[in-house]
């Protein structure tokens, strides 16, 4: 393997891993020597770094390296996952996220009498994407579990804590009755 194709081949491997990636893993997969991997990261390293057009740079954790964004471009990234969330996000997850985020610690069975329709899937969906978790068991029949937002949660909508949520504006009907009256 010529050494543009190593570039090429451990730039694609530190991609698709995400996470630091092990020098002896790196090894091992390539079937070359650590000190030869070692070499040619740190001139990846070097290439990344003085093209300053780049976003992305290669970054050493102990024998670890992993494929990174440079922190300038920190803000854009924030902006696009906040997005991608709220996009994957369905009326029926974002009903039932706000309904726990509102009244957490919750049960489904609360959930489900405040939206009308069973909310199973759409909770299992929302565990998924670590937005809410199970934090304990009501002391009822059943022990129907609680669930509450998560900080993961907190992040995806730029908030510091659920006391920065909108106040709800919950007017009962006799409220409204009497205005119309």
């Amino acid at each position: 393997m010529n050494n543009k194709n190593l570039k090429s081949v451990i730039e694609s491997l530190l991609f698709a891993w995400g996470e630091p990636l092990n020098i002896n893993e790196i090894s091992r997969i390539l079937n070359l020597k650590p000190f030869v991997i070692n070499e040619t990261i740190s001139d990846m390293m070097i290439e990344y770094t003085e093209n300053s057009d780049r976003g992305l740079l290669i970054q050493k954790f102990g024998n670890s390296y992993q494929l990174t964004t440079k922190k300038d471009n920190f803000e854009f990234i924030q902006s696009l996952l906040q997005t991608s969330v709220n996009k994957s996000l369905s009326t029926a997850a974002m009903e039932t996220l706000s309904i726990i985020a509102y009244k957490q610690p919750v049960t489904k069975v609360e959930i489900d009498l405040i939206r009308g329709v069973k909310s199973s899937n759409v909770i299992k969906g929302l565990l998924d994407k670590n937005l809410i978790k199970e934090v304990g068991k009501l002391d009822k029949p059943g022990r129907p579990t609680l669930y509450a937002t998560t900080d993961e949660f907190l992040k995806h909508f730029g908030l510091v804590s659920i006391s920065e949520l909108p106040a709800l504006n919950l007017e009962s009907e006799s409220d409204e009755e009497k205005k119309v009256t």
